[in-house]
């Protein structure tokens, strides 16, 4: 399979193209274009959150750390004592960075539900919505920033593909077809539990006329 540096790599070369691309068609202004480019960076590792030691994993709840402890401080300065709130803040970024991290890699299964394409639509709405609902980004970007994410997810999962692929020996690898599926059909209780996930977000996405906006003038770029 690729390895992180790979990964990370080509989703942000593809990250850097979207970027560039939607800058060019007035999509967004470079400030945005430098974000679209790190979330699709983002999505280009975000497969392997569920690899137990890896640099993507360690990186990931790095990065992850950093919204929950803004989130957490938005949230608790109104009831909380400026020493009693960043004593909460010293705990939302151990428990993220590292409880969450810990228990994340016990529970989960390389190369399982969050290596298929359900899970690269569980993030990107995921993205979408934060970027709606928390951050008050209009619909246009809040979806952007969403196709993003799933740019540079799809794109980790088609590396692990094309890895799969013994071009010298001219046979398929025993780990081709396990990244880029649809769902995990060896685990269903996973699958069911990230499609039920997946929906509870629908009420807080933006409006879905704005991605089909999105999707058509992005079809026009390729003509």
């Amino acid at each position: 399979m690729a390895n992180f540096r790979t990964h990370i790599s080509v989703a942000t070369a593809g990250g850097m193209l979207l970027a560039y691309a939607g800058w060019q068609a007035q999509w967004w202004p470079s400030s945005q274009a430098i974000l679209i480019c790190a979330l699709t960076a983002f999505g280009g590792i975000l497969p392997d959150i569920d690899a137990d030691r890896s640099h993507s994993i360690r990186l990931i709840f790095n990065l992850l750390s950093v919204p929950a402890l803004v989130l957490g401080v938005v949230l608790l300065q109104a009831w909380l004592t400026p020493g009693m709130l960043m004593v909460a803040c010293g705990g939302i970024y151990f428990g993220v960075r590292y409880l969450v991290g810990l228990l994340f890699s016990r529970l989960t299964v390389h190369r399982g539900i969050w290596h298929s394409l359900l899970a690269g639509m569980l993030c990107a709405m995921l993205a979408a919505a934060l970027s709606f609902q928390l951050l008050a980004q209009s619909a246009w970007l809040a979806w952007s920033h969403g196709v993003a994410v799933l740019i540079g997810f799809i794109i980790h999962l088609l590396l692990d593909e094309l890895y799969s692929v013994d071009l010298e020996g001219a046979r398929l690898k025993r780990s081709f077809g396990t990244a880029l599926k649809l769902t995990d059909g060896r685990r269903p209780m996973s699958s069911l539990l990230m499609l039920i996930a997946t929906l509870t977000l629908l009420p807080w996405l933006p409006p879905w006329a704005e991605l089909g906006e999105l999707l058509r003038q992005g079809s026009l770029l390729w003509r």
